[in-house]
């Protein structure tokens, strides 16, 4: 019987995904920020035939920013640096659709796509957060169903922009220039008209047709617009009931969409912590919460809850009294579920939840030998509740290193992950397929 295979990408988060990463013992708290930090981390990713590379992002920069080092390099400068460095391997990369002009995320990974030969994908994000709105002259951030409104829309813009050449638009030396019917695509929304394009995009579609969509998001908006538009679905389950219940939520809502529950792959973020003995990945578990700044946890802590950070006492429960409902709070509603299950699931103190949410990763952790990982991996693909992960190491670039060199041949051995390439695309790697070039003109019409 053929077991159901793996799917794999590594999140280059800086110097790792714990607060106190950036002080692991060998690491290089400024290795973000340099060219070779990604390159390295990429190549390793190729060699081990991983699905991609991701980069998450945010449109500002935290105001504790002497605490850690954040991601602060714009992510599709760094990824067309890495395509050129590299054949395989897949480059994801975040960008808002808050803060940003749907012309111009088109134009940036529509070039990347083809430069790469087919390897590009979009991270989808409202962002959240008054720093980010600061930086783009509001006040504060928009309502979150507003942001979700304004994502629908964008997506549906750039994916007709990126369908304004033919398909055969470009062959030979006939560089025959054969654009969508505009009178068709424009205004190209369908949840409204905030975005206006007078013209089609100046990059004809890569081997795989366009970039893949990636989106993720717990709240019912998020999970909505996941099932609208979403190709590969990042989750911040901590439980197998709870990403079992999302997983089949999600699958059902792109079916009512119209789509195929096979063309939407669901993948939970996974953080790592690695050692050859469970006694040294407890013991390596336990120094890098010790080397979370705690002033940087507790503050962490207090935005994903939304309350200030003198209302939480280390050593008491969290102030239920002062925390908003779940699906009508602000900022990342993901995230602040997450916080607010743990600690009511295992009636955590303020210190005990931030220990266990790393310094703020949100993440599942988890701890153990080699072996002990790939179980749970295999566990949850094979139990029908994740087609993979999205793989956030520890420590950069030791704890991939380890999961590369401990756990990749663990998976292949037990025959769910790739010796090799099947094909260039990130959509081949992905199983997923090349999106019909009417696509666009048809989501407009309706």
């Amino acid at each position: 019987m053929t077991r159901r295979q793996v799917h794999l990408n590594v999140n280059i988060l800086n110097a790792g995904v714990f607060g106190g990463s950036w002080r692991f013992p060998g690491t290089d708290p400024a290795a973000s920020f340099t060219l070779e930090h990604y390159l390295r981390i990429a190549k390793r990713a190729e060699e081990a035939k991983f699905d991609a590379i991701f980069l998450a992002d945010g449109p500002a920069i935290r105001e504790d920013l002497r605490f850690r080092p954040f991601n602060s390099l714009e992510p599709s400068v760094i990824l067309a640096a890495v395509a050129a460095a590299t054949r395989h391997i897949g480059l994801i990369a975040t960008l808002s659709s808050s803060y940003n002009h749907p012309y111009d995320v088109a134009r940036r990974f529509a070039s990347l796509d083809l430069l790469s030969g087919g390897r590009s994908g979009w991270n989808v994000v409202t962002t959240a957060g008054e720093d980010a709105a600061r930086n783009f002259g509001f006040d504060a951030e928009p309502e979150h169903g507003a942001r979700y409104e304004r994502a629908a829309e964008f997506v549906a813009v750039v994916r007709k922009l990126w369908n304004s050449w033919e398909p055969d638009a470009l062959v030979g030396d006939k560089r025959a220039h054969r654009f969508a019917d505009w009178d068709k695509i424009h205004p190209a929304a369908h949840h409204g008209t905030h975005f206006d394009v007078a013209g089609p995009l100046n990059v004809p579609r890569s081997p795989q047709g366009e970039p893949v969509v990636v989106q993720a998001g717990a709240s019912q908006d998020g999970r909505s617009l996941a099932a609208e538009v979403g190709e590969v679905i990042f989750t911040a389950a901590q439980t197998e009931d709870e990403a079992g219940e999302y997983y089949r939520d999600v699958k059902a809502r792109a079916v009512a969409h119209g789509r195929s529950a096979d063309d939407v792959l669901v993948l939970p973020g996974l953080s790592t912590v690695i050692g050859s003995a469970e006694a040294e990945a407890a013991e390596r578990r336990e120094l890098l919460a010790e080397l979370v700044p705690p002033e940087y946890a507790l503050n962490r802590l207090a935005g994903q809850l939304g309350v200030d950070p003198e209302v939480l006492h280390l050593d008491s429960p969290l102030p239920w009294h002062l925390l908003a409902d779940p699906d009508v709070a602000g900022g990342s509603q993901t995230f602040y579920k997450i916080a607010l299950g743990l600690a009511r699931q295992e009636k955590l103190t303020v210190r005990q939840l931030m220990h266990r949410l790393g310094g703020g990763a949100g993440h599942r952790i988890v701890t153990g030998t080699p072996e002990q990982i790939a179980d749970s991996i295999v566990d949850w693909v094979e139990k029908g509740i994740a087609d993979g992960f999205s793989l956030m190491p520890d420590v950069l670039p030791g704890g991939f290193d380890d999961f590369v060199d401990g756990v990749v041949p663990i998976l292949r051995q037990r025959g769910v992950f790739r010796t090799e390439y099947e094909g260039t695309t990130l959509r081949g790697h992905l199983g997923l397929p090349v999106p019909g070039y009417a696509r666009a003109r048809e989501e407009g019409a309706a």
